[in-house]
């Protein structure tokens, strides 16, 4: 795997974990703390107190209580905070499905909520261990405990706020949209062609065999162009991204006029592929597809029997087809000089439509309300354009024969 790949690769992890944004909201309470006791025990803070008498605190005794009493507070703030997350952590891995967790561990709110519990925890601990008494008199930080006052009091506000954005969260709905607007984004930034570009007729070339089992989630465009533009040849793949392909199996051809494929090249094409366990949506939207098509199949279960969610994700689907049938990937990657140097493999609009609408047919074509709207899906679905797969199927689905000659792709 090339150095840019796998770079991209830890640098998303780490950006998408749920530790990453309370990690920068506990670093700056740390050295919002530091801060603060220093200015406490700076000439300019001791100042400050002399001429405010309101904020004067000279009982230690006092000064220990307030601080250890919002310290236990907060710590009880925390784990009921977790242990909500948690709850709808399990309730949506076991009635949507365990792959829209992410949607749910990668919200910001919450990680900036838990961040800036575990952040107050932090000052108070060691504002509590800045309070002593000294041979030369006490010292008691004052500046630094009203402010721990009023993150506290704002630390509350935040917890209710909390508890609203939490029903809101679990919402079966909630978690469709996510998934649309994200893969929207994707698409939009993947199918930017209004017109279906000219796809590079097929040659035959030397096959590229895959060095380990995976999910295909992307490869490096630009070093890929170049790798193709120094060795004159034009690298063609097999199978779209997001297609899982075994180990030692083609994943690519490449065709070279003048000279021959060496095991070099091979090996520095296959250091720009990305083989996963686990794709992103934010990569390529095949993968927000299968998801609401997962929680779509998932809710028609007779264990979950939810159709009302199942039709949701279904609108949620037909929107991202009626995009996807006026938009195109473009498959060409051309170098500076306008030379095809690689050609990429895309689902077509009525491969997505067979792969991820069909399925969820089969396992609700025998609830009434599954049925309807997925006719009047269709049937708005031909405004927008007309394909032979969605007339053929729309007419299997109203039990009436379908002739080509009728519906022409």
């Amino acid at each position: 795997m090339s150095a840019s790949i796998w770079l991209k690769q830890k640098t998303s992890k780490v950006y998408k974990s749920i530790a990453f944004i309370p990690f920068l909201v506990v670093l700056f309470f740390l050295l919002l703390s530091v801060s603060m006791i220093y200015l406490d025990y700076s000439d300019t803070g001791k100042d400050l107190k002399a001429a405010t008498n309101w904020i004067r605190l000279k009982d230690p005794s006092t000064a220990r209580t307030i601080v250890s009493v919002i310290a236990a507070g907060l710590i009880s703030l925390t784990v009921f905070s977790f242990s909500m997350v948690m709850v709808v952590l399990n309730q949506a891995a076991s009635q949507l499905s365990n792959r829209v967790l992410d949607k749910l561990v990668g919200n910001r709110f919450h990680q900036f909520i838990i961040g800036f519990y575990i952040g107050d925890i932090i000052y108070a601990l060691l504002l509590l261990t800045s309070i002593r008494d000294v041979e030369s008199g006490i010292y008691v930080p004052a500046l630094s405990t009203y402010l721990l006052i009023l993150l506290s009091v704002f630390a509350i506000f935040l917890f209710v706020l909390f508890l609203h954005f939490i029903t809101q969260t679990i919402k079966y709905t909630t978690i469709i949209r996510r998934i649309y607007k994200q893969t929207l984004v994707s698409m939009k930034e993947s199918c930017f062609l209004e017109t279906e570009p000219d796809i590079a007729p097929a040659q035959q070339g030397h096959p590229v065999y895959s060095d380990r089992a995976g999910v295909f989630e992307t490869f490096d465009r630009q070093q890929m162009a170049k790798l193709a533009r120094k060795n004159n040849c034009v690298i063609t793949f097999r199978y779209p991204t997001g297609h899982f392909v075994l180990e030692n199996v083609p994943i690519a051809d490449v065709y070279c006029l003048k000279e021959t494929v060496t095991k070099e090249l091979e090996s520095h094409i296959l250091s720009n592929i990305s083989l996963v366990d686990e794709p992103s949506v934010d990569i390529y939207f095949y993968s927000g597809f299968r998801q609401l098509s997962e929680i779509a199949i998932k809710a028609l279960s007779p264990g979950i029997n939810d159709p009302g969610t199942a039709a949701e994700s279904l609108r949620a689907l037909f929107a991202l087809l009626a995009y996807r049938y006026k938009h195109f990937p473009d498959n060409n990657i051309r170098d500076k000089h306008g030379t095809v140097r690689v050609v990429t493999k895309e689902m077509s609009f009525d491969e997505i439509f067979q792969r991820y609408i069909v399925p969820v047919w089969d396992y609700g074509k025998d609830d009434r309300n599954i049925r309807n709207q997925m006719i009047d899906l269709l049937l708005q679905l031909q405004y927008i354009g007309k394909s032979a797969t969605t007339q053929k199927f729309l007419a299997q689905i109203q039990r009436k024969p379908f002739r080509e000659d009728e519906y022409p792709a």
